[in-house]
């Protein structure tokens, strides 16, 4: 099973997605607070459960 995992780096915190093998399979941007990374992490779980894949040129 996947999960996310936050780090906290010089910048301030960003979060990973990682399959259940541990590959890293998203990263997100740079937050500022940790809080604000795990509400990064609610909105991806809420808003992209059924995201549509496009492909772009």
């Amino acid at each position: 099973m996947g999960k996310f995992v936050i780090k906290k780096t010089g910048a301030g915190y960003h979060f990973v997605l990682k399959a259940g093998n541990g590959e890293i399979i998203a990263t997100s941007e740079t937050y500022k607070s940790k809080e604000s990374c795990k509400n990064g992490i609610e909105s991806v779980k809420k808003n992209a459960p059924d995201a549509d894949v496009v492909e772009e040129d």
